[in-house]
């Protein structure tokens, strides 16, 4: 541990903490974690009962998924990954957050906005843009709270009495730069500037830069100081998180075409993103070796401890997803996977499986410190893991499977219509599976809204330093 951190005690810690901002991002958070992912099981229904929800158009297929993509990245993962930096950011630098009030108007900024854009979504106002749909008027809201809190977060590190740079500062302050740059790419430039091809070339960079230049940093942010502040061991191994940090700066901005592949999009390009795809694999094992490491020693806590269970769980969703990721960019292997539900298999055990399970994890062990006093039931608390593990794990499998069956009765010829009638017994799955997890998550909103009813007004509990490593 850093000198200047450990002269501070627990209490001084807790002190720099604005603990009602925090608390109201982490509202913000928790609704949308229970409203986004519901639009993706109602969407997901429509497959097999395609006139459950009548003919409304603002309750469409073709409505309802921008909602819920959009909603689970910018709402249900963005919102509680802010409550949570500003949590730990003033910890790691030893000072209050720059700007004092300022949070407590983005918070309002940002939510409001957000909310408008669903409405806005659901109304059929949409840029055409996987994960970039939101009208434009939204994008320009949601931006400028971007900026307003990357400046907040850099002043507030640059202000920092601890000398030292712990792992998740890193990530926070990459994530923040990367993300106000992509924005510019994604609201500003691509909607108005390519066609054709070059529009698909660019878009497959700008929705990749949203996973693996903000969802993925800001991920690490959090598992780096919930991990080991919640089992209380120092992270393995310092030297590993330096590699983790900048081979995924290196290698994650070309991937972003490896989805193109077979398109008239150059060959060299559709190399490069192949190549680096597989180099991935780089920073997932090595950040994922720091994360099991740090467990040596604490296994035998593991089962009571929840926050810990979320995270290491969502760290093997993590192995998992990227690795069906790495390889599925390979041309031989993207033959038949390519269009299929293979992809979206990859893409909820990736962004809802690790990253909104992180930020989940997070939360957890959060909730109880700003309210001042333990979970309100930790057998509800395990029932909300298993149920969300089993439906992520049921989903996954069944989407892997019915996307391998497609994509190799295409490339036999069969007609694309014909092709749909075998996978409705996997899409009943994978909606049972998806109405699974939210019951779980409905029953964590559940524990957490309870923990806050009963908590006293004592001040936040405090953690071990997570700062240090054991090389």
């Amino acid at each position: 541990m850093a000198e200047r951190t450990a002269e501070l005690t627990r209490e001084e810690l807790d002190d720099l903490v604005d603990v009602p901002l925090v608390r109201l991002w982490l509202y913000w958070g928790l609704f949308w974690l229970m409203v986004t992912p519901t639009f993706g099981a109602m969407a997901a229904t429509l497959f097999n009962y395609p006139d459950y929800l009548g003919t409304s158009l603002e309750l469409g297929f073709g409505r309802l998924r921008p909602m819920h993509v959009n909603g689970v990245i910018f709402g249900a993962f963005s919102t509680l990954f802010f409550g949570l930096c500003y949590y730990l950011v003033p910890r790691l630098c030893c000072v209050r957050m720059y700007g004092g009030r300022l949070g407590h108007y983005l918070v309002w900024i940002f939510n409001l906005a957000l909310a408008a854009g669903m409405v806005s979504l659901a109304l059929g106002y949409n840029q055409g843009l996987e994960a970039g749909e939101l009208p434009y008027f939204i994008d320009l809201a949601i931006f400028v709270v971007f900026v307003a809190l990357t400046v907040q977060l850099l002043m507030t590190v640059a202000r920092r009495t601890e000398p030292q740079l712990y792992v998740s500062m890193w990530y926070m302050v990459a994530a923040m730069v990367w993300t106000v740059m992509n924005l510019i790419l994604g609201a500003f430039i691509l909607p108005f500037s390519f066609a054709g091809i070059n529009s698909a070339a660019w878009h497959g960079l700008f929705i990749h830069y949203i996973v693996g230049l903000w969802i993925t940093p800001a991920g690490y942010v959090i598992i780096y100081y919930f991990l080991p502040a919640s089992i209380q061991n120092p992270i393995y191994s310092h030297k590993l998180s330096l590699i983790g940090f900048w081979s995924l700066a290196l290698f994650y901005p070309f991937v972003g075409i490896h989805h193109y592949l077979f398109s008239p999009i150059a060959d060299w390009a559709e190399t490069l993103a192949i190549i680096t795809s597989m180099l991935l694999i780089v920073p997932v094992w090595t950040v994922l070796q720091n994360f099991f490491g740090t467990m040596i020693g604490r296994w035998k806590t593991f089962g009571p401890n929840l926050p810990a269970k979320f995270l290491i769980m969502g760290s093997l969703m993590y192995l998992i997803g990227c690795f069906q990721g790495s390889v599925e960019a390979l041309r031989s292997i993207q033959e038949p996977t390519h269009f299929t539900d293979f992809v979206i298999s990859h893409s909820h055990l990736t962004v809802f499986g690790t990253f909104v399970i992180w930020a989940i994890g997070g939360t957890l062990y959060v909730w109880p410190k700003i309210h001042g006093r333990e979970l309100w039931s930790f057998k509800l608390g395990n029932w909300s893991f298993w149920l969300i593990t089993l439906g992520l794990s049921v989903m996954a499998v069944d989407l892997s499977a019915a996307g391998l069956q497609q994509g190799f009765m295409w490339m036999t010829g069969t007609e694309w219509m014909n092709s749909l009638v075998p996978l409705l017994p996997y899409w009943l799955v994978r909606t049972l599976a998806g109405i699974t997890m939210d019951i779980g998550m409905s029953l964590l909103v559940f524990n957490l809204m309870m923990t806050t009813l009963t908590s006293s007004e004592s001040a936040p509990q405090g953690e071990v330093a997570v700062e240090g490593a054991a090389e």
